[in-house]
């Protein structure tokens, strides 16, 4: 088969959305299963069904798009705040978006109006991790500016932890929206029924009985699609995880000195390289480069393989104290953090291959 080629086990992601669908129905938890990690690929999208997800999440309206074309009919919601100039899409194809600004929201209203349609928003709130949101003490007054448009559903409000600043999910600031979400219900005589506590980071909270009363939604990727919570830096309990493998072929095999000769500048990315003088070393260069993949998410799995460096389109492994004779033309498999698995997933130069 060809390389470079992520190698994708449906079967084990269909069983992780079973898992994670009915450890959030326990909870009364409305679950929207994220696909964006895998670029909105239709195959892996369809395990998620075949698990029981029947509301998809994608950050990118391109991937919505070609889920609906591929005969998609569950809810979808749009997890990056939408820009203004494709709001016509949005009306179009998404049921929920995700949102933090008003002037959005009223181009949402005016598409939605021209289109006949209703839009349904989650107004995300930000409770600390800097990233999307309006901030708690400003809601009531956001509210004021958006409660009576005409074309907008308000489903409910919903915070993200974890994503840009690192700030960890608690049981504290998860509450701040059960909190805001009482006061709004009472001030302006409506009911949101999407507490959106966060992602799969949040989910954390239900295994340690920690899920403050009130959140009723979800929205989890990287749990069901590689069965891990990099936050968290842990791998989930009765989670399949290594559901997406690299294969990428040696394209060149040979002994070189283990620092480079002449004076060091700065290589194509704008760094100063320093190398630790190792003697003469069996090196392989793979098909495979930083344009690609985020190389530090990658893990070699032979055993004494040691990944040295890289370049946009070259993967330089120290193989000298492999245990095995390898060759131009072998394949080396890779498995990968989240990271890596979103840049491969994207990757027009990578092939991809799927196990039933």
């Amino acid at each position: 088969m060809k390389t470079p080629r992520v190698n994708i086990k449906l079967k084990n992601i269909e069983e992780n959305a079973e898992n994670m669908v009915k450890k959030c129905e326990k909870e009364n938890i409305k679950l929207t299963g994220v696909v964006k990690g895998s670029a909105g690929d239709v195959k892996v999208a369809s395990a998620f069904v075949r698990g029981g997800v029947e509301s998809i999440g994608d950050s990118r309206i391109k991937n919505i798009k070609k889920l609906r074309k591929a005969g998609f009919e569950e809810e979808m919601v749009l997890l990056r705040l939408p820009q203004i100039s494709e709001v016509e899409d949005v009306v179009e194809n998404v049921d929920i978006t995700l949102i933090s600004e008003i002037k959005t929201i009223k181009h949402l209203n005016k598409a939605a109006l021209k289109a006949g349609k209703k839009q349904g928003i989650i107004v995300m709130v930000d409770v600390g991790d800097l990233r999307e949101g309006v901030l708690p003490d400003d809601l009531e007054a956001f509210f004021e500016e958006i409660i009576n448009l005409e074309a907008i559903s308000i489903k409910g409000i919903g915070t993200n932890v974890g994503c840009y600043g690192g700030v960890l999910p608690s049981k504290e600031n998860t509450k701040i929206l059960v909190n805001l979400k009482n006061k709004l219900e009472k001030k302006f005589d409506i009911k949101l029924p999407l507490i959106s506590g966060g992602n799969t980071a949040t989910s954390k909270l239900i295994d340690n009985d920690k899920l403050p009363e009130g959140i009723t939604h979800f929205r989890i990727g990287e749990a069901i699609l590689q069965g891990t919570d990099i936050t968290h830096q842990r791998e989930i309990k009765a989670q399949n995880q290594h559901n997406f493998i690299l294969n990428a072929e040696i394209i060149e095999l040979k002994e070189k000195p283990s620092v480079p000769k002449g004076e060091i500048g700065h290589d194509a990315f704008g760094n100063k390289p320093k190398f630790e003088d190792k003697g003469i070393r069996l090196r392989a260069i793979l098909a495979i480069g930083r344009q690609d993949v985020k190389v530090n998410g990658l893990t070699p799995m032979l055993d004494e393989a040691e990944i040295i460096g890289a370049s946009s389109d070259h993967l330089l492994v120290d193989l000298t104290e492999v245990n095995q004779v390898l060759d131009v033309g072998d394949e080396l498999e890779f498995s990968l953090d989240y990271g890596a698995m979103l840049a491969l997933m994207t990757s027009e130069y990578v092939n991809k291959s799927y196990e039933q």
